[in-house]
């Protein structure tokens, strides 16, 4: 578990240097490491509770749509992550989510992206980081 968090954390690390309307407030400090992982914490817990849910209610939708809707599913775990960091006091946002009723386009997009490129970071992290049993 602490190994997956912290390639989340790296994969949010990434998704927040890359991307301009993904800000970390404490910068790329010791003070920042750690608030990564404790949006890389929120984030698997979210993807644990709330994702499933998510997946069921919309499982028709998944299907229709060849698992793309998978994409805006993992979005919106994304916009929802920058919700209760943003509630819980860290230093990690998505610009316009400070309130669900002020989400843009370009918020969307912003989660969009942040989700794909957390995704394959840490697709990759895992690929590298893979025990290898004999």
């Amino acid at each position: 578990m602490i190994k997956r968090t912290l390639i989340t954390a790296v994969g949010l690390a990434v998704a927040s240097w890359l991307l301009p309307g993904i800000t970390l407030a404490d910068g790329w400090t010791m003070k920042g490491i750690a608030t990564l992982v404790g949006v890389a914490l929120v984030f698997g817990i979210i993807n644990a509770v709330i994702k499933p849910l998510f997946k069921v209610l919309t499982g028709c939708l998944v299907l229709l749509t060849f698992g793309l809707f998978l994409l805006v599913i993992n979005a919106a775990m994304m916009l929802l992550t920058s919700y209760v960091c943003g509630r819980l006091g860290l230093g990690w946002q998505i610009a316009g989510t400070s309130s669900f009723s002020a989400i843009t386009v370009q918020t969307l997009l912003v989660a969009l992206e942040g989700s794909l490129i957390v995704s394959v970071v840490s697709f990759l992290a895992s690929k590298l980081l893979k025990d290898r049993k004999k």
